[in-house]
Parts: structure tokens; C-alpha cells; sequence
């Protein structure tokens, strides 16, 4: 843990240098956080070759082994970072609502159509993967209907979602024992294509004036992205870079007693702590219910278990992601303060900025931790998918996004399901850390808000096991791939907003 924290503060050190070196990187809007990231990724695939060079020196193939430990303590802070940011938009939220997000209001109808766009995204990956092994890879490989699915389990489901899947491939239905390996090729793919395509679309958006944020949101020569409010004036002589302002740490309880910074942080870590206790407490609860059920996993296959386990409540249940709770937590901690009369000790600008603090620590991990040692197998099969889900995710992401998402934050709300739709919700996060460092669109938000509509079903939930297994063996591919994009269709003309 204490070498993890020293090499990110290396990293992001370096990365400042970096930045202020080259204006290139403002000029494109590249946060600090993204170059440290690339700068860990660097160091770490070194250490990495170091440890597979037999002729290496013992005192460098000593480091190689600490940096390894290292990578596996950075690869878990992402899902814990992502639970801590949305541990603090509700917390953060004013009760005047005076907070930019607060101030526009999330109505059920956002949460909706966030939660349409998600099925459209993930379905239509299946839709073109189905037509991709079709019309294009069975004519020339021997390969199940599943070979479809894996667009959806790379992208959509990340790496562990494809380890989980590699079961159901092998199941002998399907027959596809490549399936794991390929899975976890596509999902690095998609981690390292979602990230550097993101950035370019950020910036065509941005000089298509698709989206312009707001002066507070654009990050500066050396931080990529801070509160503005506390900088020089536009048009001003002062330095770029971002002073914080005395705001920060506002005391809200006597110093003497306990440090006012340390005070909000607190209050974050409890609702940190609230989610973990409530994510805990559902998943109890379904195990209570799928032990009075009877419900047990069937041994018969690998693939069986899987699909039983994620259809059990227990498996629904646990198919939410720990932020989805923590989101919970913030507010559950605002409302009783607020139930006490004590709701004045919760400073949102402070929160606000530990929020941007771990989602610039969040970036650094899952850019430096990223796996690019996945070994590619049917490689023609391979790249004919992965191109086929990169268009389809660039097209829902500048095309369908506009009409379906939310008008007033369809953009950041949108780059947030390019990067879960193309590897990780972490990545999503690194993209809207570029157009929205302080999270005032409320895009965050709406997403987990809406998270609960698709995680249980797509992108590695129940219907991402039952596809391959119940439907796509048993029902000629002809009929699943029409079927599916007929779906996909109407979802879309449902959800299109009327002028």
C-alpha cells in the first residue's frame, strides 16, 4: 500500500513536469492524472520484461518483484476509488441547492433514458458481433453461434466478466475453449481503444462545439482540472495554475477540537462505510431468500453454474457494483445530519474536492495497471469483432447518445458509458475527468442512479450467461441476430426524443 501511494505521487509528479514541458498535451486537454497513468503503465511493463529476462541483474530483477506486488495493489483501487466518488455526490450535494448538479434536478425520466442508452449499447454489441460471426467468420472458421457474445463480454464486461464467461464457452454445447482468451484480448483491447479513442472524441466534440465545458471545468497547465474560482481572472497576467483557495477545509468545527479537513473526510469514509455495510446486508439477504427457496446450483456443468448462480437473488443482488451503495451511503449521512439539525457540518466544497482528488488517484491506477500481456488466439476472428465493436460504440457514443441521453448532459453522461461499454466504468471516469474534473454536470449521478436497470441482465449479468447457453446453440444464428437487432431497433426508436 505505502509503495503504491509513493510511486502514484512519483508518477503524477513527473506527469506535472511532463505537462508544463509539452503544451501539446493542454492544447488536446490531456489531464496530468492520464499522463501519470501512461507513465505507470510505462514503468510497470518494464518491470514486467525485466522479470522475463533471464540474463537480468539480480538487484533489478529485485525491483521487478516489488514492482509487481505493486501493480497488484494498484489494480484493486479502482472499484474501491469509483465507490469513494459516489460516496460523495450526494454527500456533497447542498441542501440550498446551490451544487450545480442539485441545481438542474435528476428526474426519473433522466434515470430512464441513461438506462435505455445502456441496453442499446450493450445489445447492439451482441447484435453486431451476431452479424460479424454470420457473414463474415463462419463462412470461414468452424466456430460456435457464442463467438457473437464475445464483443459484449471483452467490452461491455471487462476482464472479469470474460474470466467468468470462459465456463460457459467451454460448456460442451458451445465448445469455444478459446473463448477465455479470447474474452480477456478483447477486454484489454477495449481498455486501451476506449481510453485513447475517448480522448479524440472528446476533442472533436469539443471544437464541433458538440459540447463546451464550462471555464471552471477546463483544466489548467499543470493540474488538468480544478475549481477555477480560486485562479486568476481571464484575460489576467497571474499564472494558470490553480491556487487553493482558503474554502478548502472550511471550518466547520473548532480547530482545536479536530482539524475541519479531517472532519469532511470522515464524513466521506462513513458513507464509504455505510455502502460496504449495505451491500453487505443485501447479500445476506439473498442468500437468506435463495436458501428458503431451495435454490441451489445445479453441478451438472460449469456453464450451468454460472447461469444458475447469476439468476439466484443472491446473484442479482450481488451483480450491483459497490457504488451503486456507497451513492446511498452519502445521502443516508446527509439526511441525518440534516434529521439532528447538523446538516451545517457537511462543507460540499470540501467533499467536492476530496471527490476530484480520488478521481485523479482512480485515473493514475487503472491507466498504469492496464494488461497488455493478453495472448491473441484466432487473431482474423478477433480483429474482425473488436472493429466491429469500436464502431458500434463510437457510433452510440457521437450518434445515438445526442438523441437518446438527456439533452442537457448527454456528452459527459455518454463519455461515462463509452468507457464502461469498452472496458471499465473506471474508464469512463478517466474520460469524464477531462470535461468535467468537478463533476458539475451530474452525469455521474444519473449513471448510478440508472445502473441498476442494466448491471443484473447485461454487460456480464443474467442474459449475458442465458444468451449463449439457452438461445444462441439451440436457435439458428439467422434468426438470434435478427431477432436481437430488431430489439436493439426498437429500444432505439423508443428512446429518440421528439422535437
Amino acid at each position: 500500500m505505502i509503495a503504491g501511494i509513493l510511486w502514484v505521487v512519483v508518477w503524477l509528479l513527473a506527469a506535472l513536469v511532463v505537462r508544463a514541458a509539452f503544451p501539446l498535451f493542454a492544447a488536446v486537454r490531456i489531464p496530468a492524472s492520464l499522463i501519470a497513468g501512461a507513465i505507470g503503465l510505462a514503468v510497470l511493463q518494464f518491470a514486467g520484461w525485466v522479470q522475463r529476462t533471464p540474463t537480468a541483474a539480480d538487484r533489478l530483477r529485485q525491483w521487478s518483484e516489488s514492482m509487481a506486488a505493486c501493480s497488484d495493489t494498484l489494480a484493486s483501487w479502482p472499484g474501491v476509488l469509483i465507490a469513494v466518488v459516489f460516496a460523495g455526490l450526494l454527500l456533497a450535494k447542498s441542501d440550498s441547492g446551490s451544487h450545480d448538479a442539485a441545481a438542474h434536478g435528476t428526474s426519473a425520466r433522466q434515470v430512464g433514458r441513461a438506462g435505455l442508452m445502456v441496453w442499446i449499447i450493450v445489445l447492439g454489441q451482441t447484435a453486431v458481433g451476431l452479424w460479424i460471426t454470420w457473414l463474415v467468420i463462419q463462412p470461414i472458421y468452424d466456430l460456435p453461434n457464442a463467438t457473437g457474445m464475445l464483443i459484449e463480454t471483452g467490452f461491455a464486461g471487462g476482464h472479469g466478466t470474460a474470466a467468468a464467461m470462459g465456463t460457459v464457452f467451454e460448456h460442451p454445447s458451445i465448445n469455444l475453449p478459446a473463448g477465455l482468451d479470447l474474452g480477456l484480448l478483447m477486454a484489454t483491447a477495449g481498455l486501451a481503444f476506449g481510453l485513447v479513442s475517448g480522448i479524440a472524441w472528446i476533442n472533436l466534440a469539443i471544437w464541433l462545439r458538440w459540447y463546451t465545458p464550462a471555464e471552471s471545468d477546463a483544466p489548467d497547465a499543470f493540474q488538468g482540472g480544478a475549481d477555477q474560482s480560486d485562479a486568476a481572472s481571464p484575460g489576467s497576467d497571474a499564472p494558470s495554475t490553480v491556487v487553493v483557495g482558503p474554502d478548502l477545509g472550511k471550518p466547520r468545527v473548532d480547530g482545536n477540537v479536530l482539524d475541519p479537513l479531517l472532519l469532511q473526510a470522515a464524513w466521506l469514509m462513513l458513507a464509504f462505510g455505510i455502502g460496504l455495510a449495505l451491500q453487505q446486508l443485501v447479500s445476506w439477504a439473498g442468500l437468506y431468500v435463495d436458501d428458503w427457496r431451495g435454490y441451489a446450483a445445479d453441478s451438472q456443468s460449469n456453464g450451468n453454474v454460472a447461469l444458475r448462480e447469476r439468476m439466484s437473488v443472491a446473484g442479482v443482488l450481488s451483480s450491483f457494483p459497490l457504488f451503486i451503495y456507497t451513492l446511498f451511503g452519502g445521502a443516508i449521512v446527509r439526511g441525518g445530519l440534516r434529521l439532528v439539525g447538523r446538516s451545517h457540518l457537511i462543507d460540499s466544497h470540501t467533499i467536492a474536492r476530496l471527490v476530484a482528488a480520488s478521481m485523479d488517484v482512480l485515473v493514475v491506477a487503472a491507466v498504469a495497471t492496464l494488461n497488455l500481456t493478453a495472448v491473441a488466439a484466432l487473431w482474423v476472428p478477433f480483429t474482425c469483432l473488436f472493429i466491429g465493436g469500436a464502431v458500434w460504440s463510437s457510433f452510440c457514443l457521437l450518434g445515438l447518445s445526442r438523441w437518446i441521453l438527456p439533452a442537457r448532459m448527454w456528452f459527459p453522461l455518454g463519455l461515462i458509458n463509452y468507457g464502461m461499454s469498452t472496458g471499465t466504468t473506471a474508464t469512463g471516469f478517466v474520460l469524464l475527468r477531462v470535461v468535467d474534473p468537478n463533476l458539475k454536470s451530474g452525469a455521474g449521478e444519473v449513471y448510478a442512479l440508472a445502473a441498476p436497470l442494466s448491471a443484473p441482465f447485461i454487460g456480464g449479468g443474467m442474459l449475458t450467461v442465458a444468451l449463449p447457453l439457452l438461445v444462441l446453440q439451440s436457435v439458428p444464428i439467422a434468426a438470434s441476430t435478427i431477432g436481437i437487432t430488431a430489439v436493439v431497433l426498437v429500444l432505439i426508436m423508443v428512446g429518440i426524443r421528439r422535437p
